[in-house]
């Protein structure tokens, strides 16, 4: 069986946890924070998330390990079978890491522990995530997913890229990123209001308290 090794707070994590779940794959859950020894055995870099296959093998990145389940799980397939219009899905996943999850995870340890930012590092973060804001509105059809009639992992990658961005852009920028994406708001209305994600938000919940014991106790 396959080992997920990670933290229910966290949306990379919860990225690939989704995708399991959607595809109905088994898989054990294991809970390790960012730097520990443990998780350094698992993952050379020390992040989450990391899996260990049922062969044995130990393997990191997220973009990665959801390729991964797409290869040796191809029943329930989250990629669409023609190549351009996968080429589509992974563009829209390359945008929400790198033009708004990205840029706002900037901000997240002054969020955190609640200081302040310097109006250079708003306006730098800002900027690009105009960028992502402006990708997304010129790729997604929400009809009702993003590529198309149905759920893909670019959905699943953009549901937790968000995460960092709604939590942020109201905070520090005074900016909300559904209200410059027509669409969003409903598509992650409909993203929200499947049981998966319901798991998924309810083991994040519940994982806060140890995550924020994790992040002031270091």
């Amino acid at each position: 069986m396959l080992t997920l090794h990670g933290f229910p707070y966290s949306n990379y994590h919860n990225m690939v946890k989704h995708a399991l779940m959607q595809k109905g794959i088994p898989f054990e859950e294991h809970i390790v924070y960012p730097g520990s020894a443990e998780l350094m055995t698992v993952s050379p870099t020390g992040k989450v998330p990391a899996m260990t296959t049922g062969q044995g093998t130990n393997i990191s990145e997220s973009s990665v390990l959801l390729d991964y389940l797409e290869d040796t799980y191809p029943d329930r397939p989250l990629y669409p079978a023609d190549a351009d219009a996968r080429a589509r899905v992974r563009q829209l996943m390359k945008v929400s890491e790198l033009y708004l999850e990205l840029p706002a995870r900037r901000l997240l340890p002054a969020f955190l522990r609640k200081l302040n930012v310097s109006r250079e590092i708003q306006k730098e973060v800002h900027a690009v995530l105009k960028r992502g804001v402006r990708s997304i509105n010129a790729l997604a059809s929400f009809s009702p997913y993003l590529a198309g009639a149905d759920l893909t992992l670019a959905d699943i990658y953009l549901r937790y890229a968000l995460f960092i961005p709604k939590l942020v852009g109201p905070a520090f920028l005074d900016w909300n990123v559904t209200d410059h994406i027509p669409g969003l708001a409903g598509w992650d209305a409909m993203m929200a209001d499947t049981d998966v994600a319901r798991k998924v938000d309810a083991d994040h919940k519940a994982d806060t308290a140890d995550f924020m014991a994790y992040v002031f106790g270091k």
